[in-house]
């Protein structure tokens, strides 16, 4: 144990320095804009559920990214929910699977009213590759309506923050 503190000791710290923290001018723009509209309509806060409905995760990690660092939302009003029953939205990704036709249906109806549904992907948009066959059932607005879809595979986070303002603009 002593032989290992002392060779601590005699190396030092050798980790990097962090890089300077560079933030998206466009991210911050449209965050800001998404929280002013968020203060106005949801007093100060949207919770969002997100549902994977059949997806291949791509859209979920640029959805955790949202949450990271860099992007940051929370700074913005909006954080994720566990429950639909706590949700304003649900951010729905993938395509729905007939296994998760009903649980998608249960997490709608539960999602107390007035809700935004938003489709994430191109998956959830038009079914992608997939389409409508014995295992799925295609697009998300096949299921349940749907308010806003945003395209892409996967979109990025930029494209989802411009999604979520989109939604929440017309709930006006």
């Amino acid at each position: 144990m002593l032989r290992i503190l002392n060779k601590i000791r005699k190396t030092g710290i050798i980790t990097e320095d962090f890089p300077p923290v560079v933030r998206d001018d466009e991210t911050e723009i449209i965050g800001k804009q998404v929280q002013a509209e968020i203060a106005h309509l949801f007093a100060g806060s949207l919770a969002i559920r997100q549902v994977d409905a059949g997806s291949c995760n791509g859209c979920e990690l640029e959805i955790h990214a949202l949450s990271n660092p860099y992007y940051s939302i929370e700074r913005f009003g909006i954080h994720f929910v566990a429950s639909p029953r706590h949700a304003d939205a649900l951010l729905v990704t993938g395509v729905v699977s007939r296994n998760m036709q009903a649980a998608l249906l249960r997490t709608y109806e539960a999602t107390p009213a007035p809700k935004l549904v938003i489709a994430v992907g191109a998956c959830a948009v038009d079914g992608g590759e997939f389409g409508i066959s014995y295992a799925s059932c295609g697009a998300v607005n096949h299921v349940i309506p749907v308010d806003v879809m945003i395209a892409g595979c996967p979109p990025t986070p930029t494209a989802l923050l411009t999604g979520i303002l989109q939604a929440i603009r017309q709930k006006k």
